[in-house]
């Protein structure tokens, strides 16, 4: 007779992301796993197939979870007001005390070597995302005469870009929360 779970695999997955976000993909070990998820070794390989495809499930959750805040560069009616809204949230969440530091996306993707590692593509496709959203609201804010005309919106959804995965850095030396609000503050200031 087949032994039924006795765990929330939801809740479980969540703490396998939380441990893989602290420690990394190659810093997390599959006993710390086990210790962490609170499973045995058998229900973590009947659940989850290995650490590799516990990663990208886990790294699949934090992308949902994550990409909540980018409605507000999506549904914004300003560019301005959206990007302001967008980094508040970001900073927010990359300074919570309650999580690691940081972001699991910025960790993971500064450790990975191979480029075409499914990890690696998870995480580029995760960067493209944000930055094609960024540029969207961009373009959006350029039609309204809210960004000047002359601005290429392209690198400016760039430099938003790298803005954003700076403050993940930033967060995980625990520097100052108050510099990144007034980094933004400059940064919509030049727009």
């Amino acid at each position: 007779m087949a032994r039924t779970k006795e765990f929330d695999r939801a809740q479980v997955l969540h703490k396998a992301m939380l441990l893989f976000w602290e420690k990394g993909y190659d810093g997390t070990s599959m006993a710390d796993l086990l210790e962490t998820m609170g499973i045995s070794r058998s229900s973590m390989y009947e659940t989850f197939t290995d650490k590799h495809s516990l990663y990208l499930e886990a790294a699949q959750l934090y992308r949902r979870t994550s990409q909540e805040k980018r409605k507000f560069l999506l549904e914004a009616e300003s560019a301005k007001e959206g990007i302001r809204q967008y980094f508040e949230r970001h900073i927010d969440g990359s300074f919570r005390e309650d999580t690691p530091m940081g972001c699991l996306v910025t960790n993971t993707i500064v450790n990975v070597d191979s480029p075409g590692d499914e990890i690696n593509v998870l995480m580029r496709a995760h960067f493209d995302e944000l930055r094609v959203a960024f540029l969207e609201l961009l373009r959006r804010g350029q039609e309204s005469g809210e960004i000047a005309a002359d601005r290429n919106v392209e690198d400016l959804a760039y430099m938003l870009l790298t803005i954003n995965h700076g403050i993940n850095v930033a967060a995980k030396l625990n520097n100052s929360r108050e510099r990144a609000e007034s980094m933004i503050e400059m940064v919509l200031g030049m727009l």
